[in-house]
């Protein structure tokens, strides 16, 4: 199927995508933004910051030189002096990390907040989906992308790095007032040649996800066709094709209840159909509903003899993940055997019976 995605996705593909919240987002682009921002920060905050630093440790000496004077003050006066002065000095670094994470993420997708991306999916929970995502072919790219990023920003530390090994051996003996200012001045060169690289690699990265979200975005020619299709229709033809779909849909669901094996319930609010036969590895749900509709498949399964067994938990967990014709997911497997195994044996007591 894949193949045949050869079409560029449509405007209302594209805003469908979106409401959704997928976005073509490098997340590497954000995290190079927000050390390159830290990096500037410190440039320009570091002496103030050490300054903050100084005054901290010198209050602190100051204040438990006497202990007399610590037990009348209280060790809460401490730690608000020493957290007064920590806060002062890291807070304009903070301010700025937090302003570049918020403008790296709206210059690459813009500012339209998606409530549908914060709705739960059960979807995601089921334990084989995450297994085969571990080993999909987008896993195994970002895991080459990730040691390729960590070797590129280590040769380039280590060439910036080499040919300052004298120069800091040199340091050994030196008064610590004049050796923390050289190192912090090394490290913080260190750390700029290192976000540089890190902006190429996110660079990178940001074409790449912007060709593999293009791709997965992709239609095939009928799918085009469709919607341009919808797109010449009135809204009241295709408000009556939906309503007549959503029609058909649901007659086909209530013929499928005679075939079930059970049909687990809330009691009152929910109700979902199981069948377990051969040509399926795991039971599937034929039919589901809520409400009104939960009480016509009830109905529908006392007319035709198919079992009706009250479990909450079970009913709700079975309409939240899984679909019409869908299989239960592995993690049900239990619940559902059980269930199963007390139908056919009642089942099979009353054949007896009989």
């Amino acid at each position: 199927m894949a193949e045949n995605r050869t079409e560029k996705a449509t405007p209302k593909k594209r805003q469908e995508a979106r409401e959704k919240g997928q976005v073509a987002r490098s997340v590497d682009a954000n995290g190079a933004i927000v050390m390159m921002a830290s990096v500037l920060a410190l440039s320009a905050f570091g002496p103030m910051m050490y300054e903050r630093m100084a005054e901290a440790t010198v209050t602190i000496l100051d204040l438990v030189k006497d202990p007399s004077v610590v037990d009348r003050r209280g060790i809460g006066e401490l730690f608000t002096t020493v957290g007064g002065h920590a806060f002062a000095g890291a807070a304009p670094v903070v301010i700025v990390c937090a302003i570049a994470g918020v403008l790296a993420n709206v210059l690459q997708v813009g500012f339209k907040p998606s409530t549908k991306a914060l709705k739960p999916d059960f979807k995601k929970l089921n334990p084989m989906s995450g297994f085969k995502q571990m080993f999909s072919p987008n896993t195994i790219v970002e895991g080459v992308k990730s040691v390729l990023k960590i070797c590129a920003v280590g040769a380039i530390v280590f060439i910036a790095l080499y040919p300052k090994l004298d120069e800091m051996a040199a340091l050994v003996g030196m008064p610590a007032q004049a050796l923390f200012p050289t190192l912090a001045e090394m490290i913080l060169h260190l750390a700029q040649r290192a976000a540089l690289a890190y902006l190429a690699i996110a660079a990178a990265d940001v074409f790449w996800q912007r060709y593999r979200f293009e791709k997965q975005l992709r239609m095939d020619k009928e799918e085009v066709k469709q919607e341009y299709k919808q797109q010449e229709l009135p809204s009241e033809v295709k408000g009556a094709q939906k309503r007549r779909a959503m029609e058909l849909a649901r007659a086909r669901m209530m013929d499928a209840v005679p075939t079930a094996d059970v049909v687990v319930t809330n009691p009152t609010h929910y109700s979902v159909a199981l069948r377990y036969d051969s040509d399926n590895p795991a039971p599937v749900v034929v039919a589901k509903g809520t409400d009104h509709l939960a009480l016509r498949i009830r109905r529908e399964a006392a007319d035709h003899g198919v079992m009706v067994v009250p479990d909450p938990p079970l009913a709700r967990a079975l309409y939240a993940s899984v679909d019409v014709g869908r299989q239960i997911p592995e993690e049900m497997f239990a619940a559902v055997a059980q269930l199963l195994a007390y139908v056919y044996k009642v089942a099979g007591t009353a054949r007896a019976a009989a």
